[in-house]
Order: C-alpha cells, then sequence, then structure tokens
C-alpha cells in the first residue's frame, strides 16, 4: 500500500467533533437540569448513568413499571429554520409522559438524547432547558442523556432529539380498554396547538404555498413559525390528579385516556376501547383552532386527511363514568383545563362501516373497539 503525506495531523476537532464544545453545553444546561432533581435522584449530575432511588416503590403492592420512547419529527425543521430552540424540548416530553399516563402511570424520570451535526453550547443548552421545564411540567426528574456530534451525517445547524421515561402505576389500578362499558362519557381536553404530529403535512402546504416562516398570519396574532413552535401541552399531572379525583372510592369512574398523536382523535380513541364498543363523537361540540382552519383551508386538505394527521384542537380524552362526568368536567375547567363533552360510548353499530372515512375500527396494530365522527365542526 503507497503511502500518501498528511500535510497536517488529523485529529478529532479536524473530523469535525469538538470535545470542548460539549463540555461547555454540559456547564450551560447543568442548573436546569439540576433543578429537576429530587432526593430521589442519586450520583448528582454527568455521571455514566442516571441513578433513581426506588425505595417509593415499597408502597406499592404490585408496582408496574411503564416505559415510553419517542421524538418530536420535523417540527424539529421550523425550529431550526427559526433558530429558535427553547421549546422543542417540551414537545419530546409531552409525547412520551403522556402515553404513559393513559395506563395511571405516574412518570418518574426521563433521559433524552441529541444527535447534531455541530455542537453549538448554547443551542444545545437551550434545547435541554425545554426538556427540564417540560419534566417540571410533569413532575418528574431528568437524571441523564447524551449529546452525540455526527458530522458528516448531519448539517451543522440540524439536529434531532428523542427521549424516554419510566413511569409506574399500581398493578390493580391500571386504566385501559377493560374498564371501559357502554354509556361511557367521552371528555375532550383542549391542544396547546398542533402538538408534535403532523408536521410534514404542515410543511408541505408551506412549501406550496411560498410561505416563510416569519410572514406574519393575522389569524394567529403572530408569525407562522412561531405559531407551528407552540409547545405541546403537556397533560400528566393533570391526568393523574383526576385519576384521585374521581377514583377516590375505588369504583373506577375515571375508565381511561387516549393520547390523541399520530392518527388522530379517532384512531387513537379505538385503541383505548374494548371490541364490541364504538365511541360515537360529535363535531359539532368544538370549532377547529385557527392553526388547523387557516393551514387545512391553504391546503385544501380533505377532512378525512386532517382528521387521520392532526389532533384538531383535542390534545386528550378522558373516558369517564356517566355518573362521573359533571364533577369531571368541573373539575378539570376549575383547574385551569379547557375541557368539554364530545360523545359516548356505546354498542358497536352493525352498519357504522358505511359510515366511511368517519368510521374508524382498529389502529396501530390493536384490535380494539370503533370510532364514529358525525356532525359538522362549529364555526
Amino acid at each position: 500500500m503507497t503511502e500518501q503525506n498528511t500535510p497536517e495531523p488529523i485529529t478529532y476537532a479536524t473530523a469535525g467533533v469538538d470535545v470542548e464544545a460539549g463540555d461547555d453545553a454540559v456547564e450551560l444546561m447543568k442548573s436546569a437540569v439540576t433543578a429537576t432533581h429530587s432526593s430521589r435522584v442519586l450520583g448528582g449530575f454527568g455521571g455514566f448513568a442516571g441513578m433513581w432511588d426506588a425505595t417509593a416503590l415499597t408502597s406499592y403492592r404490585q408496582p408496574v413499571l411503564t416505559t415510553s420512547t419517542d421524538g418530536v419529527g420535523t417540527k424539529v425543521a421550523i425550529a431550526q429554520a427559526m433558530d429558535i430552540h427553547d421549546t422543542i424540548g417540551q414537545d419530546l416530553v409531552g409525547m412520551v409522559v403522556d402515553d404513559i399516563v393513559v395506563v395511571g402511570a405516574k412518570p418518574l424520570f426521563m433521559t433524552d438524547y441529541i444527535a447534531t451535526g455541530k455542537v453549538v453550547p448554547e443551542r444545545i443548552a437551550d434545547i435541554v432547558r425545554g426538556i427540564a421545564h417540560g419534566c417540571k411540567l410533569a413532575d418528574t426528574a431528568l437524571i441523564g442523556g447524551e449529546t452525540a456530534e455526527h458530522p458528516g451525517l448531519l448539517a451543522a445547524n440540524e439536529y434531532d432529539v428523542a427521549g424516554a421515561v419510566t413511569g409506574v402505576v399500581e398493578g390493580g389500578e391500571i386504566l385501559g380498554p377493560e374498564r371501559v362499558r357502554e354509556g361511557d362519557i367521552v371528555i375532550a381536553m383542549a391542544s396547546s396547538g398542533v402538538h408534535s404530529n403532523g408536521y410534514s403535512l404542515l410543511r408541505s402546504i408551506v412549501a406550496a404555498k411560498g410561505w416563510s416562516w416569519d410572514q406574519h398570519i393575522d389569524e394567529f396574532g403572530r408569525s407562522l413559525g412561531e405559531e407551528l413552535l407552540e409547545p405541546t401541552r403537556i397533560y400528566a399531572k393533570t391526568c393523574l390528579d383526576l385519576i384521585k379525583e374521581l377514583n377516590a372510592d375505588g369504583q373506577f369512574a375515571l375508565r381511561g385516556f387516549s393520547h390523541i398523536t399520530g392518527g388522530g382523535l379517532a384512531a387513537n380513541l379505538a385503541r383505548v376501547l374494548p371490541q364490541g364498543t364504538m365511541a360515537t363523537i360529535d363535531r359539532s361540540t368544538w370549532s377547529l383552532p385557527a392553526v388547523f382552519s387557516v393551514m387545512a383551508q391553504a391546503g385544501q386538505v380533505p377532512q378525512a386527511d386532517l382528521e387521520r394527521t392532526l389532533n384538531l384542537g383535542v390534545g386528550m380524552v378522558a373516558v369517564v363514568a356517566p355518573k362521573a362526568a359533571k364533577s369531571a368536567l368541573t373539575w378539570l375547567n376549575n383547574n385551569g383545563m379547557t375541557s368539554w363533552q364530545i360523545g359516548e360510548v356505546g354498542a358497536l353499530s352493525d352498519d357504522a362501516a358505511a359510515a366511511g372515512d368517519d368510521y374508524i375500527q382498529g389502529a396501530k396494530g390493536v384490535d380494539g373497539g370503533g370510532v364514529l365522527l358525525h356532525g359538522s365542526y362549529a364555526q
């Protein structure tokens, strides 16, 4: 093999990885991360492994650990284009903690992973500050994470984020389809906006219209990019408090939740309904927030595609016993969560499938109940 002259030594830095920048980022994020810690977090900040004291689980008769992992999807492309990075972390937390609360689990701790083409300490610190803020909202600890510099794989201004959460629920108190009964009431909790699903559709609309992210949209009262970067609402603490409120007598008036993410309202609600049942949802009980109506009109998006892609103003759903519906709605609205009744669970109708796109049964590998959407959205 013929040796070629190398004019200068090749180092990690010349290969595109800046170790010192990574250390700087860690220092900038340190205070935000440690602010999520309680006495249960062991080992301090910066260890090889995050540690959480599980002594608290001895109070459970049958502690069942739960976990969820997710990312934020192509919403990060808008954050990068706008050079706004301190909200995307809250989106990440919402995607995972609100999945495990569906079964009644309390989130205990979270870890994150950030991959980037070039570590810019201030940018990485902003992302992690957003994650830490989300963890505070969810009452969970951020106990570990990793930032990886991938030059040549990602552009210098590109990054992606992922995270995982671990939670716990009492084995005899797990929520799910087996608790749902005919006659149960379906309650919607308002979303804060688009949350973190459907951004490939939205970005396609923006590209087709030739809009810019800093373009002011009158209906939003701010720029397009600012509206689409509105962070995901985190429901975990509210949902856990609602469980305590409704299930204090052990009768499980709170049957279950559905986190409305990719697939939309009908597909996600169907996953938490038992076979042989159907939830009938009345569209006229709410009007589409401006972000959805404006984008739908701009892209001339068919209603069926909208409903199977975006949350359309409903970020979380609770299924409750009929006797508890009024108290649940009163409690939620009094505690700052805009909520309303959108439907009811009944027996599966033999002719439901004839409704076409208005009816969904089975989604994401779950052969559950059905969901029928009817009526028109309020104006």
